[in-house]
Order: C-alpha cells, then sequence, then structure tokens
C-alpha cells in the first residue's frame, strides 16, 4: 500500500461511516447506470438490501414515479446541473407508494473526472401522513377514508372492537362489511386468536348447521369422525356471520340459544359445548323490516343488534375513491410482482361520474381487470372492461369526464380554502402548489371567493 492509500483510506472509511449514520437514503451508480453503491437508509426506505441492489441497473431497485419519464439523476449526468429536493415517490418492496424527495450531483474521482451520479433521497411518509390528516384522511386499521359518512364509523371503531358485544354490520353488497369485521378483530383484544367467516346465505341449512356447531360420528351417513363447527374453531377468536338475513326461522331459534347462553349442541351430541367467541353479524338485508314480516325472529334481531354499523354506499363516499385506488393498486402490485404507479386523470375522471351498484367490490374489480392489460406505467381508459368504458361514454361522454374532473379539482380546492379560513398562501401549501398555480386555478375553475383572503392582520 502506497502512502497516499494509507492516508486514502481512513477517509474512505470515515465517508463511509458518516453515509451509514444518516436517515437519507443514498445510491451512486456508474456510466452504465449500474449501482456501485447503498446505504443502509436506502435499504431501509426502499426494502431492498445493498446485496441485492448493488451492481443492478438503477431503475430495476430505486422504482421511483420519475424513473420512466423524467429522471432526475438522468438530468443531472446529462447536463451536470444539480436537482434539490424533487417530489416523487417509490414502489417499496412491499409494493406500497413512499413518497420522498430526491437531490442528485455528479460523482467525480480523485482527478476530477465524472465517475458517475449520485443520488440522495429523504423519506416523507411522515410529512404524507400529516398532510392526509389536514386533508381530513381517516385510518382505523385497515379502514381508510376522507368522507365524512365513515368518520364516525372510524371514530367509534376502536371503542367497539374493545368490546365483546355483539356487534351487527349492515350495508348493500360489497360495501366492504367483512373488511369492517376484520378491522374490529385486528382492533380488539382477540386479534391473536382465530377470526372465522361463515357466508350464511351460500350454504343450504343443514350443512350450515354442521358447519356452525359441528357433529360426532355417526350423526348421519357419511359423519364416520368428529368435525369441529365454526364455533368450536373460533374459540376465544371471533365467528363473522356474513348474510345472517339469509338464515331460516329453525336454525335462527338455535343461534339464539347460543347467544343467550353461550352453550351449543354438535349435532349428533348429547352434551352441551360452552363458546367464548365473539359475534359479528353482517347483512345486506334490512332487519327490522324483516322481522315486521315475521321473517326473522325479534329476539334474535335485539341479540345481534346490540352494537350496529351501517356502511354507506361507495356513491355516497366518493371522495374515498382515490385512497381505495391507491390501496388496490398497492395490492395488486405486491400480487403480480408489478410496479404501476397508479391511475390516469381521465380513469379517475370516469370513476368519480360512475355510480357504483357494486361498491367498493366493483372498484376492485376494476382494478384486477386492468393490471391485467397495463403492463407498466398508469391505468388508462382503455386497460378497463368494454362494458365500463361504454357505460361511461354513453351516459357522461367526453365532454362530461372532463367536466367531473374539474369538478373533483374544484371541490379539493374549495375544501383546502374552507381549511385554512380561505388563507390563499396556506391553502396553496396545503395542496402542494405554488400560491400563482392556486390563483390560476381558482379563476379558470371559477370558484367564489370572499372580500377578505383570511391573512392573518395586525390588531391596530
Amino acid at each position: 500500500m502506497t502512502e497516499q492509500d494509507k492516508n486514502t483510506a481512513p477517509l474512505l472509511d470515515r465517508t463511509d461511516t458518516i453515509l451509514e449514520s444518516i436517515s437519507d437514503g443514498v445510491f451512486t451508480v456508474d456510466h452504465d447506470w449500474r449501482i456501485t453503491s447503498f446505504n443502509r437508509a436506502a435499504e431501509d426506505i426502499t426494502g431492498v438490501n445493498r446485496q441485492e441492489a448493488i451492481g443492478r441497473l438503477c431503475w430495476e431497485v430505486f422504482r421511483a414515479s420519475m424513473c420512466e419519464s423524467a429522471c432526475a439523476l438522468r438530468h443531472t449526468m446529462d447536463t451536470g446541473e444539480k436537482i434539490i429536493n424533487k417530489s416523487a415517490y417509490i414502489l417499496n418492496a412491499d409494493g406500497g407508494r413512499t413518497p420522498i424527495s430526491v437531490s442528485t450531483a455528479i460523482l467525480r474521482d480523485e482527478e476530477g473526472n465524472v465517475a458517475g451520479g449520485v443520488e440522495t433521497f429523504r423519506d416523507l411518509s411522515v410529512v404524507e401522513g400529516l398532510r392526509k390528516e389536514l386533508e381530513g384522511r381517516f385510518q382505523v386499521g385497515d379502514m381508510v377514508s376522507r368522507s365524512d359518512s365513515m368518520r364516525h364509523i372510524l371514530d367509534i371503531l376502536p371503542q367497539v372492537a374493545a368490546s365483546d358485544s355483539t356487534l351487527l354490520i349492515q350495508g348493500e353488497t360489497g360495501t366492504g362489511k367483512e373488511m369492517l369485521a376484520h378491522a374490529v378483530h385486528n382492533l380488539g383484544p382477540r386479534k391473536d386468536a382465530p377470526f372465522i367467516a361463515v357466508n350464511c346465505g351460500a350454504l343450504p341449512d343443514t350443512l350450515l348447521e354442521s358447519e356452525l356447531f359441528g357433529y360426532k360420528a355417526g350423526a348421519f351417513t357419511g359423519a364416520e369422525k368428529d368435525k369441529p363447527g365454526r364455533f368450536a374453531l373460533a374459540e376465544d377468536g371471533t365467528l363473522f356471520l356474513d348474510e345472517i338475513g339469509d338464515i331460516s326461522p329453525a336454525l335462527q331459534v338455535r343461534l339464539l340459544r347460543v347467544l343467550q347462553e353461550k352453550t351449543y349442541e354438535p349435532l349428533g351430541g348429547t352434551q352441551s359445548l360452552k363458546t367464548n367467541a365473539r359475534i359479528l353479524a353482517a347483512t345486506n338485508q334490512d332487519l327490522a323490516s324483516l322481522v315486521k314480516k315475521g321473517k326473522f325472529r325479534q329476539d334474535l334481531y335485539y341479540r345481534i343488534n346490540v352494537v350496529a354499523v351501517e356502511l354507506p354506499p361507495l356513491r355516497e363516499r366518493k371522495a374515498d375513491i382515490p385512497l381505495l385506488v391507491d390501496r388496490f393498486v398497492a395490492k395488486f402490485n405486491r400480487m403480480q410482482n408489478k410496479y404501476l404507479i397508479g391511475i390516469t386523470p381521465e380513469v379517475l375522471s370516469a370513476f368519480m361520474a360512475h355510480d357504483f351498484p357494486g361498491n367498493i367490490r366493483e372498484l376492485e374489480n376494476l382494478i384486477e381487470h386492468a393490471f391485467v392489460l397495463c403492463q407498466e406505467g398508469a391505468i388508462e381508459i382503455q386497460h378497463l372492461p368494454e362494458h365500463f368504458r361504454s357505460s361511461a361514454m354513453e351516459h357522461h361522454g367526453d365532454a362530461d369526464l372532463s367536466g367531473t374532473l374539474r369538478a373533483v379539482e374544484a371541490q379539493a380546492i374549495q375544501d383546502a380554502l374552507k381549511r385554512n379560513n380561505y388563507n390563499r398562501l396556506a391553502a396553496a401549501q396545503d395542496l402542494g402548489m405554488h400560491k400563482t398555480t392556486l390563483f390560476r386555478k381558482i379563476k379558470a375553475l371559477g370558484i367564489p371567493l370572499p372580500a377578505r383572503d383570511g391573512r392573518r392582520r395586525t390588531s391596530k
């Protein structure tokens, strides 16, 4: 080792130590865009370890929204100009989107020659989370919303989860009743015990009874050995009875006894068994109306209706569509090992104009269909099912789709103005845009403003 090498080695060690200690992710690339270094924070933010990252093309590892069309590092390598704090987001190893700010610079060797490029990036998840809270986003467990119609439900969810009382979840098909049941289970003291779901409307009466209560060997032809029922499997956990309005009057009597006495008998059994499972029930029917018609027992209705929650249909909470789209895109990115970045404004406009008779389940189906046809980038109109495209064009047309998008944008700006007492500068910062951009949009969209703009004035 030369004397110069001896002097340089401690400096390199010191640099490596500094890079390992900072909270910003840092990676370097050579002229072929292959990663040559990758610090600890880069591992944490991307979810990719350095052994896997080093030697690979940077866009294979650092899957950012700017990689395809507006790569900051490429701009710096081509022009020599530094980029400072450019906003973007990356798809992490789990398929989730992480908001970041990016800075880039040229990497030079000891002789001053260009050796590659260096990019630093900062995780803005905490900042983004605060911004979404300001936008009115509510989240409890897996349930997420920015809709006022959902706020009361999410506000009481922790208290409901902490209780052992029976919960009745009502709502149209596809509104997320089972998702809400999962959230209640996962937030409560039974989260480490089983969550067992039964679709009461999908099974004939005799089979449903054996599924719920189990049976003893010899109880009927083919019952060669004992089989535990769902009440037994859900012991100390949660039993979710979906579509409870479809069960027969005879089974309603047996279920009522379980809820009242916490005991049941397997088919063919002679001894009562105790159950400690918490019962959550759901239905898309009006049980109160069924009680009046004599199709559902009144005593059972009151037993399962200790706490009731009504999930609104998606057409009444359209503000949640962008959040749900983000969640489904992240889900299918993970499942299909893809890196789609979301949907185009035209697709969002079509979604906002649609009534979604199938509710959240229909939206998820549309996103899953698009994932089959879309291989990269953003989901576009042509990636959606033909029946949806035809319906959107027939009922709304291109001009109306554009108008819907303008209406959504106008509503977002109005909400930001109200949150900030019509202080336009604060509203612009809230929306993440320059104040002149906000002023231009206010004028273009014809948004009315009060005479005073809400800026704080000093008292005389």
